[in-house]
């Protein structure tokens, strides 16, 4: 028997990089993983991918009406959400002289906004017990050139994971924070193009200050997402776990 076996889990985000890895990671313990994403082509690819066990819903999370029919879906599958995570975000890259009006709204509507969307629609499909788990970002806790809004959207997301811990014990609800370091994605990619250098550099450049001296792998994220939504975290809710190589706590 796989340690998911008869769950149900929601994972935003999911077309590509982490939040696609935590669904690959589900889907293989067993559960049912609804994934979602704004690019509904990729997310196709990605739930085929994944495997039988993973249904897309395309959806942009910074949009109540997407979310409210992500939740729609699952309801009418007959199923009940064991597990949330709220991994849809993405960056600004803007210096304070740079940063627009439009361009904070739409990440703090992605990162922020779509977080508790995600969250808040999900309450009345929460199984008891649940785990919801957010996805943090080091950035909150360093002053990193060109991550100012970015930060920022993140630093409020896991001030409310704090929060909806204190809230949602009662029902057994658990909230967790995974912050992830450098990791290799295709987001880092976005960003070595930002700053005019080759993805092979820019890892160079992100991986040397840090103590293991490499980038994580998006698995490595989804192997502690798998444990927080398992029974072995079960006395664990309103914390912060890094996934960093030790670049925060060294």
């Amino acid at each position: 028997m796989r340690p998911m076996d008869g769950k149900t889990a929601l994972v935003t985000g999911a077309s590509s990089g982490i939040g696609r890895a935590i669904a690959q990671r589900f889907a293989d313990d067993g559960a049912r993983v609804y994934v979602t994403g704004r690019r509904k082509d990729e997310l196709a690819a990605a739930a085929a991918d994944i495997g039988p066990g993973a249904v897309a819903v395309p959806a942009d999370v910074s949009r109540i009406g997407d979310v409210d029919h992500v939740m729609d879906v699952v309801r009418e599958d007959g199923r009940r959400l064991d597990i949330v995570v709220a991994n849809a975000g993405l960056g600004d890259g803007e210096r304070l002289q740079d940063v627009t009006e439009e361009q904070f709204d739409h990440v703090f509507g992605v990162n922020t906004k779509g977080s508790l969307l995600t969250v808040q629609k999900a309450l009345p499909l929460l199984a008891d017990p649940a785990s919801v788990i957010l996805l943090g970002s080091t950035t909150i806790h360093v002053g990193n050139d060109r991550m100012g809004v970015y930060a920022a959207s993140k630093a409020a997301v896991r001030s409310l994971g704090r929060t909806w811990a204190a809230e949602l014990a009662p029902r057994g609800v658990r909230v967790n924070v995974i912050t992830p370091g450098p990791i290799a994605t295709p987001a880092i990619e976005n960003l070595a193009a930002l700053f005019g250098q080759s993805t092979e550099d820019f890892h160079k450049v992100l991986a040397a200050p840090l103590p293991l001296r490499r980038m994580g792998r998006p698995e490595e994220v989804a192997a502690l997402a798998a444990f927080l939504a398992g029974p072995e975290s079960s006395f664990i809710t309103g914390a912060e776990h890094f996934v960093d190589g030790g670049q925060v706590q060294v």
